[in-house]
């Protein structure tokens, strides 16, 4: 058979899912065998810190290597709420909590819950592309609403997406702190959103993995501020940013207590739930992880700051100086598709950054550079950056 006739036996939805352009850089650096900076993927370069280890080591060597509990070890479930507690100042009952095999299947389990075959949720861009992925292979439409970038600054306008809601709109997904711009919903706009949501009987899709990665305050605005026990709104979130975790692959969605037994099915029909030993390293992170965590929103501020000032002093790129998560979108000046332009730095710079068409309408023109990284790698980056800047790029002329 050939390639054509073994895609056209599977379901079009699974065919049509698209490559990432974010692991398309990511894979041809690692074919170049050649050295490169890694600033592409969402993740920092420290490895998972010890304590957080040790917890899965004693719980390997205790023997927990059985089935366990689908909905998440009751120590992880009670870890979370007093988590929440901590940094929402919100009392929540642990039933609220349910233990995911990763952020992503946190977003997989929420779109079965409330979208399907025909059924649309708005999203606005750019974001994350996994999300709008993860719709189409579900049947679902994305409908994408473009954020404003004007005058360095990206903005949401609720009536933008008041305007793209149809019979069909089942929910509205909304990152923030946001991957990939760092743009930061402050509380009237959060607001906002969940009376559009409530006048038109949405669903409220919610990634605020980033909420602790804010850089005026202790933690960006959140859903929980202001949510009412009524809403329906789902909370997705993973481990693998605030401890350093991205390969061990668990996180968790926040539910209403109602749908705790739904939930825990859709786990025990996708996953059969989270190694034990896993989650146990999970309890030690949101117990003792709280210095970890707040040296880490540390270093990655000092992280902006330097890619900011570096990019900036060149006078060839338009950007919003991130509030929140650790990413920098920013644009090239002569460049305004970068679909190939992260292998272009890649092979001419030792660079892999992501480009921006990656994370949908909106984000042509742009990439995505992940400063949570040891500062020497940044400032070398930068330097090789705005170096071929200087020979490849064209300066921004004033505004008159």
């Amino acid at each position: 058979m050939t390639e054509d006739l073994f895609l056209n036996a599977l379901r079009p939805e699974a065919a049509a899912s698209p490559e990432s352009g974010i692991v398309r850089v990511m894979n041809h650096a690692r074919a170049t065998g050649k050295p490169y900076i890694p600033l592409v993927a969402g993740e920092g370069h420290q490895a998972t810190p010890d304590f957080i280890c040790k917890a899965a080591t004693a719980s390997l060597e205790r023997g927990e290597t059985f089935y366990t509990h689908q909905k998440g070890l009751p120590e992880l479930r009670q870890a979370l709420a007093a988590y929440h507690k901590r940094h929402f100042n919100r009392t929540m009952p642990a039933d609220r909590f349910i233990v995911t095999g990763s952020g992503m299947q946190a977003i997989q389990l929420a779109i079965q819950a409330v979208a399907g075959a025909g059924t649309e949720v708005l999203l606005p861009t750019p974001a994350w592309p996994n999300f709008a992925a993860a719709l189409g292979v579900m049947g679902a439409v994305p409908v994408c609403v473009p954020m404003n970038f004007a005058e360095n600054s990206w903005s949401l306008d609720p009536e933008a997406l008041e305007a793209a809601i149809t019979t069909r709109t089942r929910a509205i997904f909304i990152n923030s702190p946001c991957n990939p711009t760092g743009w930061v919903a402050n509380e009237p706009l959060l607001k906002a959103l969940l009376q559009l949501a409530r006048k038109h009987d949405l669903w409220i899709i919610a990634d605020e993995v980033y909420s602790l990665f804010h850089y005026s305050g202790t933690r960006a605005a959140s859903f929980y501020d202001i949510m009412e026990a009524t809403d329906k709104i789902l909370l997705v979130n993973t481990f693998s940013k605030n401890w350093a975790m991205t390969g061990w692959r668990i996180g968790w969605i926040s539910v209403p207590p109602a749908l705790q037994q739904v939930f825990e099915n859709l786990v025990q029909y996708s996953t059969s739930g989270v190694a034990a030993f896993m989650q146990r390293a999970a309890i030690a992170a949101l117990n003792d992880g709280d210095a970890f965590l707040k040296a880490q929103v540390s270093a990655c501020h000092t992280g902006r700051d330097i890619v900011c000032d570096a990019l900036a002093a060149t006078g060839m790129s338009r950007f919003e100086r991130p509030s929140g998560a650790f990413y920098l979108f920013f644009s090239l000046n002569g460049f305004p598709d970068t679909t190939d332009l992260g292998i272009r730095l890649v092979d001419e710079v030792g660079v892999a950054l992501s480009p921006g068409e990656a994370f949908g309408p909106g984000g042509g023109g742009f990439m995505r550079l992940c400063f949570a990284r040891n500062h020497d790698d940044l400032r070398t980056a930068l330097d090789g950056l705005t170096k071929w800047l200087s020979k490849n790029g064209t300066a921004i002329q004033p505004v008159r």
